[in-house]
C-alpha cells in the first residue's frame, strides 16, 4: 500500500497597498498564480473576500512523506514572505 501525505495551510495575511477590492483581487490573484506554477499546489482564497485589505488563503500539497509535505510548505510561507506586497498575520498548518 502507498502512503501519501497532505499538508494543508492557512494563512490571513494583509495587503497594505490595496485601495480597492479590485486591487487587492489583482495582488492575490498574482501571488496565487505564480504559487501554483512554481510549487504546483491548490491555493485559493477562503476567507476575507470582502475585505479590502485582508485576505485567507487556503494551501494544499500531496506528497509520498510527511518531510516533503512540511518542507513545500516552508518553501511557500517563505515565498509569500519574499512578496513585498502582502504581509502574513496568522499561519495554521497541519499534515495529515
Amino acid at each position: 500500500m502507498v502512503t501519501i501525505r497532505v499538508a494543508i495551510c492557512l494563512l490571513e495575511i494583509q495587503i497594505p497597498q490595496a485601495g480597492s477590492l479590485k486591487q487587492k483581487r489583482t495582488i492575490l490573484q498574482s501571488l496565487i498564480k505564480r504559487m501554483r506554477n512554481r510549487f504546483n499546489v491548490s491555493v485559493t482564497e477562503v476567507g476575507s473576500q470582502d475585505l479590502w485589505q485582508r485576505s485567507e488563503i487556503g494551501m494544499a500539497a500531496v506528497c509520498h512523506n510527511s518531510g516533503g509535505a512540511d518542507a513545500i510548505m516552508r518553501r511557500l510561507i517563505s515565498f509569500i514572505e519574499e512578496d513585498g506586497r502582502v504581509n502574513i498575520i496568522s499561519i495554521k498548518q497541519d499534515t495529515y
